[in-house]
């Protein structure tokens, strides 16, 4: 398979960021938004979805920079602080083995949140088109009863929005999803960016908004991909704020991540022109 954009998770913010970045490369010549495989976790499963059904990059901007509709955006219930003492022991133990993310899979099911519906129709709301598009769009979920991980394309018997407000249950915070009699917790559990699965890709482009251990890199290089990886930078960490939850700092991140596109826009356009698989 030619070449891979993979976005990670990381909140509101996060969509913002990687809309910004997106289109700021595409503005400056370097567009990576027409790969043949794109993998979404978490946040980035929401830009995954609205590129490859061709959502034009200008409108979804455009909609990142509106203030937060309090109907479909509004804080967690609980704190990202309390998410980070919840979590904390998990992330201290190594990688997450599938034991692990049972066991944080079992905090998400006894958690009061928000119920399911209403996390659906927010998630509903930020995706303009609802069916699976043509290209390969891989959606990351970990089954919140057996810590298994998946993924759903359109091979899956799932809807879009649903598989979607799956990745991006982030436990504690959102409701576990229900696909088929089983429930289903954030993707970004077993990694932020679950970048392996772009394993067969010559070329992978991978936005991390929260990079983590990023042990998936080393990896795919030493099987011969070449590998972009993508940061935020200083201004986009300050815009992202302390809670990257909190639909206030979708719009600052969003110009940051259009800002910081002048940054690596050579170096995307350079592997890009320099890739077997890439063509104009």
């Amino acid at each position: 398979m030619a070449y891979a954009l993979v976005l990670g998770g990381g909140g509101v913010a996060a969509i913002g960021w990687e809309t910004g970045l997106l289109k700021g490369l595409r503005d400056a010549g370097a567009d990576i938004s027409a790969a043949d495989l794109i993998v979404g976790t978490s946040a980035g499963s929401v830009v995954g979805a609205q590129i490859a059904t061709d959502c034009d990059l200008d409108d979804l901007y455009a909609r990142q920079l509106q203030p937060p509709d309090p109907a479909f955006e509004r804080l967690p219930a609980v704190g990202v602080a309390a998410l980070g003492r919840v979590l904390a022991p998990f992330l201290r133990g190594g990688p997450m083995t599938q034991e692990t993310l049972a066991r944080i899979g079992a905090l998400a099911l006894q958690a009061a949140t928000e119920d399911e519906s209403g996390r659906l129709a927010t998630i509903r709301a930020r995706l303009p088109i609802h069916t699976w598009p043509d290209r390969r769009l891989l959606i990351t979920g970990v089954d919140a009863a057996s810590g298994a991980f998946v993924t759903w394309d359109r091979a899956s018997d799932v809807p879009l929005p649903l598989a979607v407000a799956a990745s991006c249950a982030v436990p504690v915070l959102y409701p576990p999803i229900t696909i088929h009699g089983r429930r289903y917790i954030d993707g970004g559990t077993r990694s932020s960016t679950n970048a392996d699965l772009a394993r067969d890709c010559s070329m992978v482009f991978i936005i991390a908004p929260m990079p983590g251990t990023m042990g998936e890199v080393p990896a795919l290089r030493s099987q011969g991909s070449r590998v972009e990886l993508i940061l935020p930078d200083a201004a986009t960490l300050a815009a992202m704020g302390a809670n990257p939850f909190d639909p206030v700092r979708r719009a600052a991140a969003a110009q940051a991540g259009l800002a910081q596109a002048a940054s690596c826009a050579a170096a995307v356009s350079a592997a890009l022109s320099s890739s077997a698989a890439y063509s104009k």
